[in-house]
């Protein structure tokens, strides 16, 4: 299937399109999350540079790297090169609760129903508002790209996505208890000094 097919699909008709791209290698998943990662790194870097780069030298501040040209390329690359790792390991670590719900079919089903779910988070996040929506869709979608994918019930594939969810709340909790106890503390300390 052509990037666009593909596209179109998982957006207007996920459950047929999921069924198609079954025998699809992990190869050919990652080049359509390239392009399509390329786009929104491309967005977000010109965005950025238009946006934040004109707001410092309004006030005569210079980042590290700037925000003209090279400073767009930068963030380009850092998000393209982050994106395609991190769909690899954040597939690979989901793969395990897909797993504990009862998925078997491997860990490229679940890195490509990843991968295609992400589309209108990827196409449309990067627009105010609409973002929360592509993301709620985004995840909507990966629900359904794990039942096709993994061949489970509705229910399983929701409990794989809910028990990752929780586990990532769990962690953001402890990591936000440790950073404030961290500045409590250094502040506490410092006041103490006086």
């Amino acid at each position: 299937m052509e990037f666009i097919e593909i596209a179109k699909g998982i957006l207007t008709e996920p459950s047929k399109t999921f069924d198609a791209l079954k025998g699809e290698s992990i190869g050919e998943a990652l080049k359509y999350y390239a392009v399509i990662v390329a786009i929104y790194s491309a967005i977000y870097a010109v965005l950025i540079s238009l946006l934040f780069g004109s707001m410092f030298r309004q006030f005569g501040v210079m980042m590290g790297i700037g925000f003209g040209p090279a400073g767009a390329v930068a963030i380009f690359l850092m998000m393209f090169i982050f994106g395609i790792i991190g769909i690899i390991i954040g597939g690979a670590i989901f793969h395990i609760f897909v797993y504990l719900a009862g998925g078997r079919k491997g860990i490229n089903q679940t890195i490509k129903a990843v991968i295609y779910g992400s589309t209108p988070g990827l196409l449309l996040g990067w627009i105010p508002l609409v973002g929360l929506i592509a993301g709620v869709w985004s995840l909507i979608l990966e629900v359904v790209g794990i039942r096709q994918l993994h061949e489970m019930t509705t229910g399983k594939a929701v409990l794989a996505v809910v028990l990752l969810l929780v586990v990532i709340v769990i962690i953001t909790v402890i990591l936000a208890a440790v950073i404030a106890a961290f500045f409590f503390s250094t502040f506490s300390r410092s006041s103490m000094l006086r």
